[in-house]
């Protein structure tokens, strides 16, 4: 039987997903969790009302981008008496599944673990679920953080926990699509015990702002690379 010992807070970065950031709430053990935090970065649909309706704290977050969102959401955890323990991210497209939380904290409960990505290269990907940008990206990035820092990544991924005290060490200051290069960077950098997890991932609810987009893609990519060789 799963028992948990631990405080968890959950962060959740949404824009414009009225379409999803309801499900992926109740999608999430709420047993397991002490606060889901979504921060709304400058949604112009119902995403706050669907993410509060759903039982979620709605943060707003005015400056545009995924770290920045991310940032606020942390901001609001820091503010907090009691500390977490353990801070887990996911997206709010629905892509991930959140009823996976379990599996993923599990190593840092276990204390064999300061931080566990989420791999769906390791998972079941649902077919499409991924663009090719996406992939090649994925791959590339992971060689280099082999190849510069000597850490073996299989991903990416965005649905991922770390150890609160871990994560405040960190320093993280990305605003935008660097937030999860950084992260693992970082943790390389300070020796980290870092694992990971097979997830599965499907296809999100509405479309990517990133990887649905030519621009967005590019964007991405280019920030992904140029973080790696920022702190090389």
């Amino acid at each position: 039987m799963f028992v948990v010992l631990k405080v968890i807070d959950v962060i959740i970065p949404a824009f414009n997903e009225e379409n999803a950031v309801g499900k992926v709430v109740n999608a999430i053990p709420k047993n397991l969790v002490r606060d889901i935090i979504v921060v709304d970065n400058n949604s112009s649909d119902q995403t706050c009302k669907q993410a509060s309706s759903a039982g979620a704290i709605v943060l707003k977050q005015h400056i545009q981008g995924y770290g920045a969102a991310c940032l606020k959401g942390m901001d609001f955890i820091h503010g907090k008496t009691i500390k977490p323990n353990i801070i887990v991210f996911l997206d709010a497209d629905y892509s991930d599944h959140p009823e996976e939380l379990p599996q993923l904290v599990e190593p840092i409960i276990e204390e064999s673990a300061d931080m566990v990505i989420g791999s769906r290269s390791l998972g079941n990907r649902e077919k499409g679920s991924m663009t090719f940008p996406q992939r090649f990206g994925n791959r590339l990035a992971t060689v280099l953080l082999k190849l510069i820092y000597g850490y073996k990544f299989t991903d990416l991924g965005p649905f991922r926990a770390i150890r609160y005290d871990r994560l405040v060490e960190l320093g993280m200051s990305d605003m935008n699509y660097g937030w999860t290069i950084e992260m693992q960077i970082k943790a390389a950098k300070r020796n980290l015990t870092c694992v990971e997890v097979p997830v599965k991932y499907r296809v999100r609810i509405g479309e990517s702002k990133v990887s649905g987009t030519v621009k967005g893609a590019f964007l991405a990519g280019y920030k992904i690379i140029l973080t790696l060789f920022r702190y090389a």
